[in-house]
């Protein structure tokens, strides 16, 4: 080995350490973030695992678990769960089938007021929710669609709709045209190459919407406490508001609810997190 490598391997080597070294802080601190932005999950599973718990007599670990309050919420909030899936699955459908189209009609054709057009669909997103339920209660009380299932559907699409649209348009927007101009020529129309190209190539992004508006669909509260007032459609987090005040002693089957109610939408992003990933930043490159 010569003098030269000797003195170059050892600086290497301090300078490799050095680095290593100075993650430590960065990792210590992101380790400390996770736990705090965790712990509240970890109380909500650790509480419903707890009989007869109040909210200052809660271990801090579940020493004698029980599913008692898992079964109290099933029999008392099945219901309402079953609810929340039909309105979120019923609100995607709709959803992806309006937006999907839309978004392509803005990425593919050029038209007049197209740029106005899509900054409208941004403002709708700077609107507060309880603005847009108090104007459609006035609205479905008029046409009957209070305290029904189509209501809130309508109401929860009329929301994700917008933001749909903008997603899914940004990465068509990202599609080579010659892909489209091709199929054309091969004497397909336009509906059958968006149906035969641009939905298969957008899959990521048109995954991506669906996801965000399940979730936005299942988490609404505002539309359900101003368009429901009946226990035949309530949401499940309607039903969480109205299980708080008959069992502010007894958090076991409050919790147990709140873990369940979380369960479809943590499965979700597990299940689709690549196609997330993708379809979120598949429009920002062209």
């Amino acid at each position: 080995m010569s003098a030269t490598q000797a003195l170059i391997l050892p600086r290497g080597s301090r300078a490799a350490r050095r680095r290593h070294a100075s993650r430590w802080p960065m990792s210590v601190l992101g380790v400390l973030f996770l736990a705090i932005m965790i712990f509240p999950v970890y109380w909500m599973v650790n509480s419903s695992l707890q009989a007869n718990t109040g909210a200052a007599t809660t271990t801090w670990l579940p020493w004698n678990p029980t599913f008692q309050g898992y079964l109290t919420a099933f029999q008392q909030q099945g219901q309402n769960f079953v609810t929340s899936l039909i309105i979120s699955l019923s609100t995607v459908a709709l959803t992806i089938a309006i937006a999907t189209p839309a978004a392509y009609g803005l990425a593919r054709f050029k038209m007049k007021g197209m740029t106005v057009f899509v900054f409208a669909l941004l403002i709708t997103q700077m609107i507060p929710t309880i603005v847009i339920a108090n104007a459609l209660y006035t609205l479905f009380n008029d046409v009957g669609l209070l305290n029904s299932y189509l209501g809130l559907i309508l109401a929860d699409s009329a929301a994700q709709i917008p933001f749909a649209i903008l997603l899914i348009r940004a990465f068509m927007a990202s599609i080579p045209q010659s892909l489209v101009e091709a199929a054309l020529v091969d004497g397909a129309n336009n509906f059958r190459a968006f149906v035969s190209i641009v939905v298969p190539i957008s899959k990521n992004a048109i995954v991506t919407a669906a996801l965000f508006t399940f979730l936005g669909a299942w988490g609404d509260f505002l539309f359900a406490l101003t368009l429901t007032s009946t226990p035949e459609v309530r949401p499940i987090t309607l039903g969480i508001y109205n299980y708080l005040s008959a069992n502010v002693q007894q958090w076991g089957p409050v919790m147990a609810t709140a873990v369940l109610a979380s369960l479809p939408a943590a499965v979700l992003l597990i299940l689709a997190q690549r196609y997330i990933a993708a379809g979120a930043l598949g429009g920002a490159i062209k």
